[in-house]
């Protein structure tokens, strides 16, 4: 795949939640740890794909707690 063409430099995602979850993904950002420390080192493209990598972290963690919540109390139904 060709390397697109940036014209501004991919912002690291670091939101100052500098806390391990139990996986060890960032709970601010959802970096590994090799993730955070190498960023300054990673090209445009590496960073892309970091960034893709955390979305799809994000995504994941959001579908386990909405099976985990407590559903919703029963209400007889008015009609």
């Amino acid at each position: 795949m060709a390397e697109q063409l940036e014209f501004f430099p991919v912002q690291s995602p670091c939101r100052g939640i500098c806390q391990s979850d139990e996986r060890g993904y960032c709970r601010g950002c959802m970096r590994s740890r090799d993730e955070r420390f190498n960023w300054q080192q990673f090209n445009d493209a590496q960073k892309q794909e970091v960034l893709r990598l955390c979305r799809q972290r994000l995504l994941r963690k959001i579908r386990a707690n909405k099976t985990l919540s407590p559903e919703e109390p029963d209400q007889p139904s008015l009609f």
